[in-house]
């Protein structure tokens, strides 16, 4: 008669350490989401979406970004972040009265933001909320989710419609020309870096004498 253990399949030593860390790692995740010290607008408590071309910065790069938003708007300013979430998430987090913002982003995982969430696809560049007024934002900050020109020239229509003047746009180092061409930005000195790190090299550009330099 066989042993009845002996049909039981057993896990090697290695994978069952690859799942105890994964169970481990998801449980940190749900206690950091549950405990009081959780806030919904940090970086993170929406995980990107590759399927949707989305890859957010890394801490220090999205404050650095939000900072150079802040101080560009001025008091009172008006912030528009278009599919740039990670920023977005970043300047919530500072709960700063000094400012107001919105995220016009595709994945509607963000309509958790309530009113400052706007729907946003680039393929229609001006198709937005009547009450969203044109040249109504101290400063606009862009990352189009492709390193294409219709992509970057379709984005562009949108922040020339919401900015008052200010533009920050962040795409990749090959974009130079076109993002020159369509919004009239330079690059600057500083580097934006990614949670996970890209293939392709990104660059930030502006179009007034910004802190990035």
């Amino acid at each position: 008669k066989m042993d009845d253990g002996d049909d039981i399949p057993q896990l090697s030593s290695h994978t069952l350490a690859a799942l105890q860390e994964f169970y481990l790692e998801q449980q940190q995740r749900e206690g950091m989401k549950t405990s009081q010290r959780f806030n919904q607008y940090s970086i993170g408590s929406i995980e990107e979406d590759w399927q949707l071309s989305q890859f957010w910065y890394s801490d220090e790069t999205a404050s650095h970004l939000a900072m150079e938003a802040v101080v560009a708007a001025g008091k009172g300013g008006r912030i528009a972040c278009v599919s740039a979430p990670s920023v977005y998430q970043k300047l919530k987090e500072q709960d700063g009265e000094d400012f107001s913002v919105c995220i016009l982003e595709y994945d509607r995982r963000f309509s958790v933001y309530g009113e400052e969430f706007i729907f946003y696809d680039y393929n229609y560049p001006l198709n937005l909320p009547e009450n969203l007024l044109p040249h109504s934002f101290d400063i606009v900050i862009a990352d189009p989710p492709y390193l294409s020109e219709e992509c970057l020239q379709k984005t562009a229509e949108t922040i020339k419609y919401l900015t008052k003047g200010k533009i920050l746009l962040c795409t990749g180092a090959i974009m130079e020309e076109q993002a020159a061409k369509h919004l009239g930005v330079k690059i600057c000195t500083f580097i934006p870096k990614h949670s996970r790190n890209l293939a392709n090299e990104f660059r930030c550009y502006v179009n007034y004498a910004s802190g990035l330099n």
